[in-house]
């Protein structure tokens, strides 16, 4: 019995050492499961520990010394292993020059965790590298651990700035660019704006949100512009433009817009962009140049008409100057003679000023004291104007000479004070003044049509009715008048503008209704030249000693009518319808002929080739040249060339003995 006891106790004490047996050896493979997930996780971090991309030190945590470092940032610094295990952080050479280290790693070790976005390093072989430095502190089989992330940013850093340098260029362009860009989002929005916006729109924050039809309108606008190309590029993605006027503290100002999309990667449109052109100086400029063009294309029809119409005066006005030479004054017919006479002279005026206007006019210019040359005529300006309007002369002191023809400076006096005497409904003012006024650069390129340099300055302001800004638009055409019927032919205006064109010169009104208008002439200053003498002709027809004078006229009655006036003078006439004619005539009286006056313009040959062809065998010839119009043969821009002496046509009898007299005397000049 006890037996049994004793096998029964040994059979269950075996049963439990199995059981444990089988415990143990379940603990032992679990063991070795995680020996072996332990071994498997240390080999994949050691893999990834040394296959990573970004540099890893491992320091302990107490003493900062470094317990271990992957490849990367090995080879990232230029260190071996062996260089840099055992080493304290600051003391490795990368670390060292950064005075925060030792301070760092004390932060590190209180707060557990420290960040640098970016930090300087020096290699080994001592390049300069930029990091991302991160750190944290780990509890590593019960011990701390600090695990340092470092990642080269080098390569992002001169992406970052190459990205910088050009979008710094792009805003430099933007910036500098003559025109204004603008970014729009798609509920009109003012996102972005170039430097000639932010000039020309001062008061516009981006930082506020502006609306655009809001921002860029004075008062504000509730909706967008009518026909916004902006609106339109955002709803279709096309690209628009269109041209309006932006009023803005008073003023108004012309603007060419043009708006293109811009879409983000998936193709939608995300903004557009405005490219704003201000237009308004070349609205201006376009619109002086077609009125330019428009008194260009005047003044060559004007001086064609004036042209056939001198031809035609002249023989009214000889014929009817050599009869009221054969006429006894106490007769009647006397009268009439004397009123076709007057009529014909206010006609060779009216076609004196069309030359004027269209630049054709002959001209002899000289260098002339404006103020001794204003102040000779203030008594017939006076006469001009009458009693009931004061006339005030100021002279400008120490002006020096300008160069200008002086019965041009006459006509534009005349026509300007009489044109203010018109304005002025009863008695009131007109002053004449003058000075020097010189123009730089930058005034020019504000003010249009100046250019820089020494200018003598004429005003002519009257206290009259004053014009509107309509009327000042037109006021340079011939013809164009606002006086009632019979007060004007509407020349008056345009014969001072184009004598002022054809002297250089610039001519600016202003003016305002009820408040006057005045009229600035700039002609440029020649200070440092002594002025001309300038002698009138004389009032006295000169006597004829009976000289021979051969005349050269394609118009058969011109011919006729100016060889009776030389002949009533006392002088030998032979007479040539053609150039031909003229060398033949020539030829026979050989040594005989003392003056060949000749048309400018003739079939087969011109005056000036007929005038050298006689002188050929004529060398001591003198020549007087005559003509409607000016001619570029014996004149440049209607300026006659040095030497040549000219009477324009139609002229009177006395005036043309005057010249002939003149000519006669003239030592020799070759025709240059």
């Amino acid at each position: 019995m006890p037996n049994l006891h004793v096998e029964k106790r040994l059979r269950h004490d075996s049963a439990e050492l199995n059981k444990l047996n089988e415990l143990l050896e379940e603990k032992l493979q679990e063991k070795e499961l995680t020996i072996s997930a332990l071994q498997n996780s240390e080999k994949q971090y050691r893999r990834l520990f040394e296959s990573a991309k970004d540099g890893i030190l491992i320091l302990d945590a107490d003493t900062g010394k470094v317990v271990d470092v992957n490849p990367f940032l090995l080879a990232l610094l230029g260190y071996s292993y062996d260089a840099v295990f055992g080493r304290h952080l600051w003391q490795l050479g990368a670390f060292k020059d950064i005075a925060a280290s030792k301070d760092a790693f004390i932060v590190l070790q209180d707060n557990q965790y420290i960040r640098y976005e970016d930090l300087p390093l020096l290699t080994l072989d001592g390049r300069r590298i930029a990091v991302e430095f991160v750190s944290n502190v780990y509890l590593v089989d019960g011990k701390k651990v600090i695990q340092c992330n470092i990642r080269d940013i080098s390569a992002r850093k001169l992406a970052e700035k190459v990205l910088g340098e050009s979008e710094a260029k792009r805003r430099s362009i933007l910036d500098n660019i003559s025109i204004g860009v603008a970014l729009i989002s798609p509920q009109m929005q003012v996102l972005e704006l170039n430097q000639q916006l932010r000039e020309w729109f001062p008061a516009i924050d981006i930082a506020q949100g502006p609306i655009c039809y809001r921002a860029f309108n004075d008062p504000p606008l509730e909706a967008a512009c009518v026909n916004c190309p902006t609106v339109k590029t955002l709803q279709d993605g096309a690209v628009h433009e269109m041209a309006f006027q932006n009023p803005r503290a008073g003023a108004t100002r012309n603007y060419r817009i043009v708006s293109s999309p811009v879409r983000n990667a998936a193709g939608e449109i995300a903004a557009a962009i405005e490219l704003i052109e201000d237009i308004t100086e070349r609205l201006s400029l376009e619109s002086q140049f077609r009125q330019a063009q428009k008194l260009e294309s005047v003044g060559r029809l004007a001086g064609g008409v004036a042209h056939d119409y001198n031809n035609m005066l002249s023989l009214i006005l000889g014929y009817a100057e050599l009869a009221l030479g054969k006429v006894n004054p106490s007769e009647p017919v006397h009268d009439d003679l004397r009123e076709i006479l007057n009529a014909a002279k206010r006609s060779a005026e009216v076609t004196r000023q069309l030359l004027a206007f269209a630049r054709k006019q002959t001209i002899a210019p000289k260098l002339i004291d404006l103020n001794d040359t204003v102040e000779g005529i203030l008594r017939m300006l006076r006469r001009l104007i009458g009693e009931d309007i004061e006339l005030t002369w100021l002279p400008g002191a120490n002006l020096g000479p300008i160069m200008m023809d002086p019965s041009q400076l006459d006509q534009i006096m005349a026509n300007l004070c009489v044109n203010a005497r018109d304005a002025i409904a009863d008695v009131g003012k007109i002053t004449i003044q003058t000075g020097r006024v010189t123009f730089d650069q930058s005034f020019c390129d504000d003010h249009e049509g100046f250019v820089p340099g020494d200018f003598i300055e004429l005003t002519v302001s009257d206290s009259g009715c004053g014009m509107d800004r309509k009327t000042q638009e037109n006021i340079f055409e011939p013809f164009f008048t606002t006086k009632r019927a019979g007060r004007g032919t509407g020349l008056g205006l345009s014969t001072v503008y184009g004598i002022i064109k054809q002297n250089n010169g610039l001519i600016k009104a202003w003016s305002e209704p009820g408040k006057g208008t005045t009229f600035r002439i700039y002609l440029q200053s020649r200070a440092g030249e002594a002025a001309d003498r300038w002698e009138e002709i004389a009032t006295k027809t000169p006597k004829a000693h009976g000289e021979t004078i051969l005349i050269a006229e394609d118009e058969v009655e011109i011919l006729k009518l100016i060889k009776i006036m030389l002949e009533t003078m006392g002088y030998t006439v032979l007479t040539a319808n053609t150039a031909a004619d003229a060398m033949r005539l020539a030829q026979t009286h050989a040594g005989k002929i003392r003056l060949l006056i000749t048309d400018v313009v003739m079939p087969e040959m011109n005056g000036r080739e007929l005038a050298e062809r006689l002188r050929s065998f004529e060398p001591n010839l003198n020549c007087l040249f005559m003509s409607g119009y000016t001619s570029d043969v014996i004149a440049h821009l209607g300026v006659l060339n040095k030497g040549v002496s000219f009477i324009q046509k139609p002229f009177s009898m006395k005036h043309l003995a005057a010249k002939v007299h003149e000519a006669l005397g003239q030592p020799y000049h070759p025709l240059e």
